[in-house]
């Protein structure tokens, strides 16, 4: 007598659905919980890496601002908690007596705003002409201009230095320190990468209706690219700011030295003499950081917003 096997009601379970089971299943278990695991935020391994990271980062600076405001110094690893006693701005008094911060602070933004003001409006020009004009030996000279990113400035600066101080006599002033930075390749490599992403279009359309090259950069062009503006401003800023050897070189008068070699000078001949010259060399570190880091802090999202969008168009 055969025994006849009973439907069963509702569905069967896939194979592998069990509590303890393995097999397909269980890989989708495991995919099913990465997708909520990743729509729902990192995971907690990744938020204490990138914690461990971003502390390791910002310890530097948090140890240069403390240092700067202790009294007496204390260079160990317990120097980074000093007692609060021992916390003063009598530093950044000392050394201000001794190179002027504020004179350093305005040598230092003439000599970086005007290589930002002509890295902007050559890099412009050049960026321009490079990507929407067509002309004889475009292709070359672009590949000139990325030949001349791989010759590091050290080479040049004995040429640069006979021709600027001896030939032009630009020794001590503004001009001769702007003018080796003046064209930066790098910003006319980015110029001409945004020009070549806007429809070619709206330039037909406007030679057609008789602008000129300049109009059509001004009025078209230039509003949109608008953050390539921004992201060649904070590529350029931090190399002048932070530059010491061309402006040690053509500069012998201190009214003219930028902040960076003031510090410098303080460094080698007059540190010796003051009372914590390990606290006034950090005050004076503090006051050269200070604008970099607010410039990157107050345009960091349009930093981050034309890095990725430069990388994800085509």
């Amino acid at each position: 007598m055969s025994i006849q096997q009973q439907p069963v009601a509702g569905p069967v379970p896939p194979p592998g659905d069990g509590t303890l089971g393995d097999g397909d299943g269980d890989t989708t278990g495991r995919t099913a919980a990465g997708q909520r695991s990743g729509a729902g935020g990192l995971r907690p391994g990744s938020v204490v890496v990138l914690a461990l990271g971003a502390v390791v980062f910002l310890f530097p600076f948090y140890y240069m601002v403390v240092g700067s405001l202790q009294r007496d110094p204390d260079t160990s690893v317990g120097g980074a908690f000093p007692d609060p006693s021992n916390l003063t701005g009598e530093n950044y008094g000392a050394i201000n007596g001794s190179i002027d911060l504020l004179h350093g602070v305005v040598n230092s933004g003439i000599f970086t705003g005007g290589v930002i003001l002509c890295t902007v409006i050559f890099g412009v020009l050049a960026g321009y002409a490079l990507a929407l004009i067509r002309f004889r030996g475009r292709g070359f000279v672009f590949g000139m201009m990325l030949f001349v990113q791989m010759i590091p400035f050290q080479l040049l600066l004995i040429p640069l230095y006979v021709m600027i101080v001896r030939d032009y006599r630009l020794g001590d002033t503004y001009v001769g320190m702007i003018a080796p930075f003046a064209i930066n390749s790098t910003a006319v490599f980015i110029f001409r990468q945004y020009f070549l992403q806007l429809p070619s279009s709206l330039f037909e359309a406007a030679r057609m209706d008789g602008a000129g090259e300049l109009r059509i950069l001004w009025t078209i062009a230039l509003p949109m690219v608008r953050p390539a503006l921004v992201t060649a401003i904070l590529v350029t800023f931090i190399g002048p700011w932070n530059e010491f050897l061309w402006p040690f070189l053509v500069t012998k008068d201190a009214s003219m030295q930028p902040l960076a070699v003031s510090l410098a000078n303080y460094i080698s001949n007059i540190s010796s003499a003051t009372a914590n010259p390990f606290g006034a060399i950090l005050a004076g570190a503090c006051v050269l950081a200070a604008p970099a880091i607010a410039l990157f802090v107050v345009f960091q999202r349009y930093f981050v917003s034309t890095d990725i969008g430069s990388s994800v168009k085509g």
